[in-house]
């Protein structure tokens, strides 16, 4: 089965029994009048539209680049040969171009239908203006066929740009609370990298004790400012989701819009989870703070001098 036809047979069952008004009007001629021929030239209301039904039912099913528009079969068939897919096999879901004289001249085609099934040499079709004047299924033989045209072989390079291609929204912020990762950075600079400065006012014993208890103050005023409610940060869509991409043979962008439709939209990362994984960054980035031998030199000698009594002070060397 042409996986292209497949989508005409579908759209052409549909329309099985319709029959042409007086005069010959038919609403496919119309609809041709009116979106196809740049004229509008209303002598296709009433003209012979066995390949006007074909293009319409190819618009109906979103197939046109494939399947062809036309309102004259023998252009209609050398189109599908310049195109690299005319043949003799049948097939079902291909379009059966006939001559009722027998020849396999393409410039002598009188109609045209599309195979629904093939047994032998025997083909099962739906065509428009069957009989001259209806829509219905019909039963020939492979006598009067000149040739097959394959929709699903015709190489059309379909673009297509998903819907849901526009930039994503920017998020800055989660309620009232506003934080940055530059800030973050800000706030984990190590202190002890401020140290020499001091260390040129301070003196003694008791410059050492400031020192260590500066930087234990930092390093814990930097874990207590940490937010406890970090942003969501939203992943932006990157410029491949806007790019046009070739579409398979048996696929139209009709098929990709009835899947975005139905898409069900995922539901953003859950607040708790994004929490956590800010902390695990930030805490991340403050660990060597611990591990740091010049902070566990202050650490240590803080802790030493803290457990020292006001007398002791008192009397060491050089206090005043």
């Amino acid at each position: 089965m042409d996986p292209i036809g497949k989508k005409l047979l579908d759209v052409a069952e549909k329309e099985l029994g319709y029959t042409e008004k007086s005069g010959g009007y038919t609403k496919y001629g119309n609809w041709w009048t009116e979106n196809v021929d740049a004229d509008n030239d209303d002598y296709f209301k009433t003209a012979p539209w066995c390949d006007m039904f074909l293009a319409w039912a190819a618009d109906k099913a979103g197939v046109t680049e494939q399947a062809g528009q036309f309102a004259a079969t023998v252009d209609h068939a050398k189109w599908f040969d310049e195109h690299g897919a005319f043949g003799r096999e049948p097939e079902p879901g291909a379009i059966v171009f006939y001559d009722w004289n027998g020849s396999d001249d393409i410039d002598k085609i009188d109609h045209v239908g599309i195979v629904e099934k093939v047994e032998g040499r025997t083909l099962h079709t739906i065509e428009g203006n069957a009989d001259g004047y209806k829509l219905m299924r019909k039963t020939r033989s492979m006598d009067n066929v000149v040739g097959f045209g394959y929709p699903s072989k015709v190489k059309v390079e379909t673009k297509y740009t998903p819907k849901h291609a526009a930039p994503a929204p920017t998020v800055d912020r989660v309620g009232d609370r506003v934080t940055s990762t530059a800030s973050h950075e800000q706030e984990q600079q190590p202190a002890h990298e401020q140290l020499p400065a001091q260390e040129a006012v301070l003196g003694g014993v008791l410059a050492l004790v400031l020192c260590g208890s500066l930087a234990l103050a930092a390093g814990r005023a930097a874990a207590a400012k940490a937010p406890t409610a970090p942003p969501i940060r939203v992943r932006k869509r990157g410029k491949h989701h806007r790019t046009p991409v070739a579409l398979p043979a048996d696929m139209t962008p009709a098929d990709l819009d009835r899947a975005d439709a139905g898409t069900t939209v995922m539901p953003a990362l859950s607040l708790a989870a994004a929490h956590e994984a800010e902390d695990r960054e930030f805490w991340g980035r403050i660990a060597h703070l611990e591990e740091d031998a010049e902070l566990a030199f202050w650490n240590s000698l803080h802790a030493e001098v803290s457990e020292t009594t006001p007398v002791e002070y008192a009397r060491a060397p050089g206090f005043r």
